[in-house]
């Protein structure tokens, strides 16, 4: 019998599951990725991902699709699936960058397609899974992450600082919102800019200038950009492929002024935002299926190594 691993390592935890011949099992969940000055400790990753795999009675997998955030600069790629390899001792093992799995498993499969991910940062991808690979923003919410809730809510507390200025620009009801949310201005640069937490405490803010943007213009204008921005990402994203699938995930398209701007934006370019079919988890898996069933992976030295 065929057995398909799956899995999924993000930074708040680790996702695991098989595909048997009579479907899915269930999603085991461990520890995320552990980052520390050597970048990704991929060697306990691996052996929690052993452990929860033998707990469910598997050994020895046919294949392993190795989905892992942070495989682009935080880890060897060769590295890691040299390990991976090592540890779970699958007859094929394909390491991937989350961006991959979750392009496949949102489109549904392996085809031209591109995905923006919402959320509190802000990355496309788009592929064809041969000639084109392309990756677009996922820069961080100093550099880039435009139009994400992190980005979002920077330019809110922006818009309200310029109304507690009495410059042009400004927003009384940001303001308001902003000291409810963080209290005294004067606090809220230690609080959005010196602590750890600065893009999740920022991101916390994007659903107050949403909220906002019903009746106040200023809002109104930062979530069009917002939403125009992530159209922008995915159009890049999907760049040079043949009549790809567009899609989007992540929180932050759930606020309805930010999904019409890219929805609108799309339509201006003749193009139509289908609906997220599935997550990263369900991307490696469908991977896995693809290598189990044809004996091959495509590869990128970058964003797909498989062995």
């Amino acid at each position: 019998m065929t057995v398909v691993v799956g899995v999924d390592v993000g930074g708040s935890g680790l996702r695991v599951q098989c595909r048997y011949a009579d479907g899915p099992g269930p999603v085991l969940a461990g520890t995320g990725a552990r980052v520390g000055t050597a970048g990704i400790d991929v060697a306990a990753l691996a052996a929690d991902t052993r452990s929860l795999l033998a707990d469910a009675g598997v050994t020895e997998p046919d294949v392993v699709v190795w989905g892992m955030r942070g495989l682009l600069f935080l880890a060897d790629r060769a590295e890691v699936l040299a390990q991976v390899h090592a540890e779970l001792g699958a007859s094929r093992t394909v390491v991937t960058s989350d961006a991959v799995t979750s392009l496949v498993g949102a489109i549904g499969g392996l085809r031209p397609g591109a995905v923006v991910a919402a959320g509190t940062g802000a990355v496309a991808f788009g592929s064809d899974f041969a000639d084109h690979w392309n990756r677009v923003d996922g820069w961080g919410h100093v550099l880039g992450d435009r139009g994400s809730a992190a980005w979002l809510g920077l330019e809110g507390l922006s818009a309200a600082l310029r109304a507690r200025d009495g410059v042009p620009g400004g927003s009384p009801d940001l303001l308001a919102a902003g000291e409810a949310r963080f209290g005294p201005v004067d606090g809220w640069p230690r609080r959005v800019m010196t602590t750890a937490d600065a893009p999740h405490a920022l991101a916390s803010f994007a659903p107050d200038v949403a909220a906002a943007a019903a009746a106040d213009p200023v809002a109104a204008d930062l979530c069009a950009r917002a939403g125009r921005a992530l159209a922008e990402s995915l159009l890049a994203a999907a760049s040079g492929l043949a009549a790809p699938v567009l899609t989007g995930t992540g929180g932050l398209l759930r606020a309805a002024p930010v999904a019409e701007a890219l929805h609108e934006r799309l339509r201006e370019v003749g193009q139509v935002l289908q609906p997220a079919t599935g997550s990263a988890l369900d991307g490696a898996l469908a991977i896995g299926a693809h290598v189990a069933e044809t004996g091959t992976a495509p590869e990128h030295p970058a964003y797909l190594l498989a062995r």
